[in-house]
């Protein structure tokens, strides 16, 4: 398939909204699993609209008339939310949108569909056996998982149907798809954006977030859904020092992966920027403390799963009724210690513009792989996981920049900070963008 946009936003301030439209609407209408509803009547009437007010001479924002999926999980009004899952199919409609829906078509944006995600959001791997998993197109020869849970969004904007995905990141979901699917993807702090009007997976980690093809676009999209203009300086990248944590986030890399991280290490060095070794003995205790997910998504399925279980997918299932062995002491608890440990971060990241890490272990498994094994499924999603989640359990913002050589298959540089950071953040990684990858995200 010839894509029909592999460009940014910010290179289409003069094309014909009505005319991309209709080439992106045909390519997602002969997609597979990537969109479980399309809207073509509206999304080409706000095209159509935008090209008429540009040709009076009105003013509009940069993404008028211009096509954004939004995930799956997010409301429409007049529709049910499925989220990804057939268990919702008998719910009420929504009443309205969900804000930060809203907000996107007050910027005129052409919400052209819905897209596919792991079932209720639950992994990071992007498998669905009730609508299928979209391909990531990055390999043409070998179908690929394109990472979890936010699939459809990914391979929307990395496919060519549309300039930005608007999707959800729990403990990565925004962040691993676009790491193997070759995009930006920007994790805000979660406080800064409404999660109204979205079916939940853990309300203490859930963030409402966007992929783009460039890091510009992140805060374009960032701006529209949070409602805050955030202040963001241009910084040299000499003199900026970034932080490699040695604890946990180097472990078991992929061979691709680890080259294409050395080498970005390497430009960047050589650019300016001071790369500094950080033992970061924190993110030991992670793991332990971040069990949040199961306990708040039983809290919410628990009656769903005693009636509907067989509809569930096993694999999300299961994991979702880990969080029915947690007592209430114990939540409370991690909530404690969390807060501890989100200050001894915070102490050891304060000399540092940023954390910088691959953003996941390895590149995007075959579909088929992990979709006849169990053992293979769970072991990719700890490894997908495990990097990005600790920055929700951070309360912290981030940011995935591809970092490999053109032709290979995708790997992702993260960026992090603490929270509230996200100005900050976004003008490291818009002073790195380019040095970090042979190739222009």
């Amino acid at each position: 398939m010839e894509q029909p946009l592999t460009t940014a936003i910010s290179s289409l301030r003069t094309s014909t909204r009505q005319t991309l439209m209709d080439a992106c609407l045909d390519a997602a209408q002969a997609s597979r699993s990537v969109f479980t509803r399309l809207y073509p009547a509206s999304a080409r009437a706000a095209a159509s609209h935008a090209d008429a007010m540009r040709s009076a001479g009105v003013t509009l924002s940069p993404l008028a008339g211009l096509p954004v999926s939004v995930k799956d999980l997010l409301d429409i009004a007049g529709e049910t939310t499925l989220a990804g899952s057939t268990v919702l199919q008998d719910a009420p409609a929504a009443g309205g949108d969900a804000p930060v829906v809203a907000r996107l078509r007050a910027a005129g944006a052409a919400i052209i569909g819905k897209t596919n995600m792991t079932e209720f959001a639950f992994s990071g791997v992007g498998i669905n056996p009730h609508y299928g998993t979209p391909a990531n197109p990055a390999d043409a020869a070998v179908a690929r998982i394109p990472g979890g849970s936010s699939s459809g969004s990914a391979v929307s904007v990395a496919g060519g149907y549309c300039v930005a995905a608007v999707g959800s990141d729990t403990g990565g979901s925004i962040r691993i798809p676009a790491a193997l699917c070759g995009l930006v993807g920007f994790k805000s702090t979660a406080r800064r954006v409404p999660t109204g009007g979205a079916v939940p997976l853990s309300t203490t980690l859930d963030t409402i977030c966007a992929m783009t093809r460039s890091v510009e676009d992140c805060i374009l999209l960032d701006r529209i859904l949070s409602g805050q203009v955030l202040t963001i300086p241009d910084l040299p990248l000499t003199g900026l020092r970034l932080a490699v944590p040695q604890t946990l986030m180097l472990d078991a890399l992929d061979a691709h992966v680890a080259a294409s991280f050395t080498a970005a290490l390497s430009r960047l060095s050589a650019a300016g920027a001071s790369i500094v070794d950080l033992p970061l003995t924190p993110l030991n205790d992670s793991a332990s403390i971040n069990r949040f997910a199961p306990a708040e998504a039983y809290a919410w399925h628990r009656t769903m799963l005693s009636a509907h279980e067989a509809q569930y997918d096993p694999r999300v299932a299961w994991r979702i009724k880990l969080g029915a062995k947690m007592s209430a002491a114990d939540y409370i608890d991690c909530l404690r210690q969390r807060r501890a440990w989100i200050a001894r971060m915070e102490a050891e990241m304060a000399p540092f513009d940023a954390l910088l890490m691959p953003t996941v272990p390895l590149v995007a498994p075959p579909i088929a792989e992990l979709e006849a094994s169990d053992d293979a499924f769970f072991h990719a999603n700890g490894l997908l996981l495990r990097n990005p989640s600790a920055i929700n359990l951070l309360d912290g913002c981030a940011i995935s920049l591809p970092c490999h050589p053109a032709g290979t298959l995708p790997v992702g540089l993260m960026l992090a900070a603490p929270a509230m950071r996200d100005g900050h953040l976004l003008a490291v990684a818009r002073a790195i963008a380019a040095t970090a990858s042979p190739q222009t995200p």
